[in-house]
């Protein structure tokens, strides 16, 4: 019986042939065995590989193509290119990262700070040097000391006017200058604070200002809701004095021994509005110290109502012949604009934007006849600034009615300011050398220059954080990256890229002014005591001076690109508050540390919601 198995059936037929020769059976066995093998074949090709492998009958012996990994088969060169590209990563990748693992850590080096943070750090050292009143441990400036200790004796103060800061090279207080100078260090610092951050001047700055600031609060009776004066001065001295005072003797600060009076004045909305604006911006610097704040607040407040008084308005220097020759105020709409704006800021008091906003103030303060002086910043000139102040609002919170109108032709009128600082609209004139002449030509021309470089620098961060990439110039629309060049190339022309490859800033570079117009710093600090005339000496040697007042802006050169490093030649070789408080804008606008850019919500904290609230109509303008 057949089984259906042909290798069973094969196997019966063989036992099946009892009666055959043994010849045969051999014959037969040698058949079988072919057909055997042929049945196998046949039957082991219609496996596949993985079945195949099961069988145990012997297999053929000729090497390979593929390799068997039970649920995965690849060719033999498959595996080996495979092996190699793993071997070749270990060597190439893996290796490298675990001996770099297990070598000594070291921490990589920050890159090296740029030109503008170097120049920096110096021109605030120079804040330090003009310090008065009993100083820090820690002011850094060892040719100094304490000074001025008894300044406001002669008044009803308790306490005096002791502290602040002495104006240039001589030794006055100048309330009007100094406040300007706060306001602009405060403005700088609120706009870029992460970049004082990164370069590790923040507290400094703050420091500077604070101390600025609490001279200020001592010169006004700033608990009080109304005052009737100002003291706005602290020495000085009369045009052709042979007396001693503070421009006829050359003493350094700490042995000034002759009569310093105490200025007061009954009038004076530019002082006051000034004093505000410092106050207020300093404000938002504090804001995180609650109690000081709102004391520069109240103090902010009580000083621009003084400003506000219809009974006080006229200019703080008219007929002050110790104020008048160094510190004329023209006038004090412009003021009323800025300290407004800067009030609004720190109260987010809606009285003070409509009083900002007001057509009278920009009528009598001709801020739209777009005159070329009426966009040069000073210390006499705010309009440029309180314009730009007040068109960051515009940008960043739209307020809309009832404001939109007078923000629009502050904002229309700032670009037109930034048009005339380029020189392909021959607004102004420049020397051969690149430098923008703001001034009519004439001396103490870098302290404009800086002034213009950051209000340009920082009205291009304003666009650049609006994503608009340029503005409008007559028929020619500029990029701002043109407005930039411009800010960059006068701060660089002060830095040393001029003509006489001298910079201006003294310690900055290798080439600098060592006759600087300044009492302290021409005088040794040998522990001797000079008199008001034994300091003459000091002040006519042609030996430079023993002292550097490092961060130091002079006057800088002529208009034909010349500077004259004599001290005699105070228009060239002394330095100002005002002037340096511009250089340090101009200079943290500039630089790269901390990144680029401003901080836009700062200035904001305390503004509320412009919507959907109705602002109080604008109050009745009393020219």
């Amino acid at each position: 019986m057949h089984s259906g198995n042909n290798w069973g059936g094969s196997f019966e037929i063989i036992n099946g042939a009892e009666s055959t020769t043994e010849d045969e059976r051999s014959r037969n066995m040698e058949w079988d065995r072919g057909a055997l093998q042929s049945q196998q074949q046949r039957y082991h090709n219609n496996l596949d590989e993985t079945q195949q492998s099961w069988l145990l009958y012997p297999q053929e012996t000729k090497k390979k193509k593929y390799v068997d990994f039970g649920c995965i088969v690849c060719s033999r060169k498959a595996l080996k290119w495979t092996v190699y590209s793993i071997l070749i990563a270990f060597l190439v990748i893996a290796l490298p990262t675990i001996i770099a693992k297990t070598l000594p850590k070291h921490k990589s080096h920050p890159p090296p700070p740029d030109n503008y943070t170097l120049a920096l750090h110096k021109a605030l050292l120079f804040f330090n040097a003009q310090r008065s009143g009993k100083l820090p441990k820690n002011n850094g400036i060892p040719w100094r000391g304490d000074s001025g200790l008894q300044d406001g004796n002669d008044t009803d103060y308790k306490g005096g006017l002791v502290g602040g800061y002495y104006d240039a090279g001589d030794n006055v207080k100048f309330n009007f200058p100094m406040s300007f100078t706060m306001t602009m260090l405060s403005w700088s610092l609120i706009e870029y604070n992460h970049k004082y951050h990164a370069i590790g001047e923040y507290d400094h700055m703050r420091d500077l200002i604070k101390w600025g600031t609490d001279y200020l609060l001592l010169t006004f009776n700033s608990t009080a809701t109304r005052i009737d004066k100002i003291y706005c001065q602290v020495g000085g001295s009369l045009n052709g004095s042979t007396t001693p005072d503070d421009h006829y003797c050359w003493e350094r600060p700490e042995d000034m021994d002759y009569r310093r009076p105490s200025i007061s004045v009954t009038a004076g909305p530019d002082l006051a509005g000034e004093m505000a604006a410092a106050l207020a911006a300093a404000s938002i610097v504090f804001r995180d110290n609650n109690a000081y704040s709102k004391k520069l607040v109240k103090g902010a407040e009580t000083v621009f109502a003084f400003a506000r008084e219809s009974g006080r308005r006229r200019t703080y220097s008219r007929g002050q012949p110790y104020i008048e020759p160094f510190y004329n105020s023209t006038g004090y709409y412009d003021e009323y604009m800025w300290g407004a704006a800067w009030l609004y800021y720190a109260t987010g008091n809606v009285t003070y934007i409509s009083l900002a906003t007001n057509p009278g103030i920009p009528r009598n303060s001709r801020a739209f006849f777009v005159t070329p002086d009426r966009s040069v910043l000073s210390w006499d000139n705010k309009l440029p600034a309180a314009m730009l102040l007040l068109t960051r609002l515009r940008i960043f919170l739209s307020p809309g009615y009832p404001y939109e109108d007078m923000l629009r032709m502050y904002h229309n009128v700032t670009v037109l300011n930034m048009c005339s600082y380029l020189q392909e609209f021959h607004v102004f004139n420049w020397t051969k050398g690149g430098l923008i002449q703001l001034n009519h030509g004439r001396p103490q021309r870098l302290q404009y220059v800086a002034n213009a470089a950051f209000l340009a620098s920082l009205f291009v961060d304003y666009m650049n954080a609006s994503g608009i990439p340029g503005f409008v110039c007559g028929p020619k629309f500029v990029l701002l990256d043109e407005l930039q060049t411009f800010a960059n190339s006068q701060i660089d022309y002060i830095l040393g890229k001029n003509p006489m490859n001298m910079s201006y800033v003294v310690g900055y570079g290798t080439k600098f002014p060592r006759h600087v117009h300044h009492r302290g710093a021409s005088i040794p600090h040998d522990k001797n005591r000079y008199s008001c005339k034994g300091g003459w000496k000091w002040r006519d040697t042609r030996n430079p001076n023993p002292n550097n007042i490092t961060g130091a802006m002079v006057g800088g050169p002529d208009r034909f690109d010349k500077f004259h490093d004599v001290r005699s030649n105070y228009n060239s070789s002394e330095p100002t508050l005002a002037g340096n408080a511009g250089l340090v804008a101009a200079l943290a606008s500039l630089t790269s540390s901390g990144g680029f850019g401003i901080d836009k919500n700062t200035i904001f904290s305390a503004v509320p919601p412009l919507y959907p609230q109705s602002p109080p109509p604008p109050p009745p303008w009393r020219p």
